[in-house]
């Protein structure tokens, strides 16, 4: 059984993304515990962790921030002990080395690159609430098998910028392109959400689920 840690840190939209993260667990034929969680113990012994995110990037970092020994511990499972990682939505922004939403605050800088607001121009709204085809930029395991044209949902105004081009796993184009998806070694991170986008959704959560980077 292993032992799927999704981070409750007063940021997240944690129900849907449980439910969708069993049913992923269930179709990729992973025996799964999700376990909602902020205690450093649980996350640094987890096989997986998942942390999601809904707001703004100032107020996800600063809740990260209050709870106790949780940026260590995520630290150690992810940093040290190579733990697959996987952020959605400011989840993912927060890896970046910092975010410009409400002032310009320091993120994780597990990916290097700065969250900033988009700017799609005329004839496009912001924020940028939908469905958009995700173009897939490089082979990565946890986007395989998605099929051809896969759209997925987003809802943001900001997004990530400046990261390294190895570092990008996917793009999305809503009047400009956008970085959808970033990946280093056992870290993936989407912009989109995974949980709220149906069947291609679900094969991203059960490649996550089967993934052994």
């Amino acid at each position: 059984m292993k032992t799927i840690a999704l981070i409750d840190y007063g940021s997240g939209n944690l129900h849907s993304a449980a439910r969708a993260l069993r049913v992923a667990a269930h179709e990729a034929g992973t025996a799964s515990e999700i376990t909602l969680t902020a205690d450093p113990e649980i996350i640094a012994r987890a096989d997986r962790i998942v942390l999601p995110g809904v707001g703004h990037f100032a107020d996800c970092a600063a809740n990260l921030r209050a709870a106790k020994g949780l940026i260590e511990a995520l630290s150690e499972a992810v940093q040290k002990r190579a733990v697959p990682f996987m952020g959605i939505c400011v989840g993912q922004q927060l890896l970046a080395t910092n975010g410009l939403e409400d002032g310009d605050t320091p993120g994780l800088n597990w990916i290097p690159g700065r969250v900033d607001q988009i700017t799609p121009g005329a004839g496009y709204r912001s924020p940028h609430i939908g469905w958009n085809q995700l173009e897939i930029t490089r082979p990565h395991p946890v986007l395989a098998n998605l099929g051809d044209g896969p759209h997925v949902y987003f809802t943001h105004s900001y997004a990530y910028r400046d990261a390294a081009t190895s570092d990008i796993a996917a793009t999305t184009t809503y009047g400009q392109p956008i970085i959808a998806a970033v990946a280093r070694d056992n870290i993936f991170g989407t912009q989109f959400h995974p949980e709220k986008s149906q069947r291609v959704g679900l094969q991203i959560l059960s490649n996550f689920v089967s993934w052994e980077p």
